[in-house]
């Protein structure tokens, strides 16, 4: 790819978009939407505050010296808190805490074009920057959209390859949607954020080797650090090089065989915007999203027909061509190998009527029973593609009998979105999973009023609701 001096590179066109995006822009609808997905992460973060991975991550941070401890005196006015806990850290350290724990459980919120997670890449780089600096509410809303907007856009032009061939798009698409959102967030001029989405390209990685370990949330975590870090070093005035994405050894070189993401990138910021048009799906089930619609299906027909994993002999799943690409574990051992699971997924529907974060524990997935059904999952994909998820789930029953169930509109996702209340009832397992005794909607509610508030005022609201036992 040469780079065609005559027209903008990718990365001035970028910049000049989110420069010039105001935060007046954005509905009540469109603000509606932001809270539900800060939400949905923080929530999700909460509950995963106690797993193992960002355990661990916390043993490093504290080994390194890099917290300030529950009882400082009086936190430093450049930190920023680590979600549900009382320790703070520097922003691009709270960053890569906060999307370790907000990725760990998988039951962050998706979109499609991406095939993968942007919230948990956009929003802890955003709050640690908005509450480190105090910076309006408002003004974090939009550097949400226009974040999404340019993860989005990308990925329309090299997603699907991308990911097929081994990349972890939340990590290696969300870092660079990330930088953009924090370098709007901090008003940084065309030329620092082009720097920056320099900077992050030289931080940029993720592999799909890593699904099923604890090493996919690293990967989450590190893309919001990334973008901290790259706005932060172009605000003082660090530079990199302006052809990054698109030049002759940029981006789009190495990470996508030289896609063309241009024509998507000239749509930057046209209504509907991406928030919309595209949109978030929330994930009903913590594990990935790839089993969704099976389980839908699977799980209707066990409400339907009152079936339990004794009555089924055998299952098949058909989908889309490429669907199952992330299910790397057929025959799941640990809670984590079980997130990554269609033949576990299958076998918990059906013993357990649910498929929650209980489901996820390495006892439960070593249940005998289930070890011994996951051999009779059969699952497929067609010569169909798909632009969308589809599943179609047939339950061969003990007494000859068949059932079958097609889902091609998924529950929670944008085109089906969970209401509000349905919401709020996932947010309030998350905060008792984590071991906070408040409310679902209380969450809700004080996430839906970012754009009154400034960010440490924001962060302290949701930090007070997370601590509360």
């Amino acid at each position: 790819m040469t780079q065609d001096t005559r027209h903008p590179s990718a990365a001035a066109r970028i910049a000049a978009f989110a420069r010039d995006f105001d935060a007046s822009r954005l509905s009540p609808s469109q603000r509606h939407l932001c809270g539900r997905s800060l939400a949905d992460t923080y929530g999700v973060g909460v509950a995963g505050r106690n797993e193992h991975a960002p355990q661990a991550a916390l043993d490093y941070l504290s080994k390194a010296g890099l917290l300030l401890p529950a009882d400082s005196p009086a936190p430093s006015a450049s930190s920023a808190s680590l979600w549900g806990r009382s320790e703070r850290a520097a922003p691009e350290i709270a960053a890569w805490w906060n999307g370790i724990a907000g990725h760990v459980l998988d039951y962050d919120d998706v979109t499609v074009p991406m095939v993968g997670h942007p919230s948990v890449a956009l929003w802890p780089a955003l709050l640690a920057l908005a509450e480190s600096r105090d910076l309006p509410g408002a003004r974090v809303a939009s550097a949400f959209v226009v974040g999404l907007e340019v993860i989005c856009k990308l990925s329309h032009g090299m997603a699907r390859n991308h990911y097929a061939k081994g990349w972890h798009s939340t990590a290696s698409i969300g870092a660079l949607g990330a930088t953009v959102a924090c370098a709007h967030l901090l008003a940084l001029s065309e030329t620092q954020l082009t720097h920056a989405l320099g900077l992050a390209v030289a931080q940029v990685a993720g592999s799909r080797e890593n699904v099923g370990t604890e090493g996919k949330s690293f990967q989450a975590g590190h893309a919001g650090a990334v973008a901290v870090r790259a706005a932060s070093l172009a605000e003082s005035g660090f530079e990199a090089g302006p052809g990054a994405i698109d030049g002759p050894f940029g981006y789009l070189r190495l990470y996508a065989d030289g896609a063309d993401v241009a024509p998507w990138l000239e749509t930057l910021g046209q209504s509907p915007l991406e928030l919309e048009a595209s949109g978030l799906d929330v994930k009903q089930y913590p594990m990935c999203y790839a089993t969704h619609c099976a389980l839908d299906a699977i799980l209707d027909l066990q409400a339907t027909h009152k079936l339990g994993l004794q009555d089924v002999a055998s299952v098949e799943v058909s989908t889309s061509r490429g669907a199952l690409i992330p299910l790397i574990h057929p025959h799941a051992r640990s809670g984590l190998e079980g997130k990554f699971s269609m033949p576990y997924a299958m076998a918990a529907a059906l013993a357990d009527g649910a498929v929650r974060l209980r489901s996820f524990t390495d006892l439960a997935v070593a249940r005998p029973e289930l070890q011994a059904f996951m051999a009779k999952v059969d699952a497929r994909e067609t010569d169909q593609p798909a632009s969308r998820p589809w599943a179609e789930v047939t339950l061969h029953l003990r007494d000859g009998s068949l059932l079958k169930n097609k889902v091609e509109t998924l529950r929670g996702s944008a085109r089906k979105p969970l209401s509000d209340a349905e919401l709020a009832a996932k947010l309030e397992d998350c905060l008792q999973w984590g071991g906070s005794r408040a409310g679902g909607d209380a969450l809700l509610q004080q996430c839906l009023a970012l754009p009154t508030l400034n960010g440490r005022a924001a962060v302290a609201a949701l930090q007070s609701l997370a601590l509360a036992n």
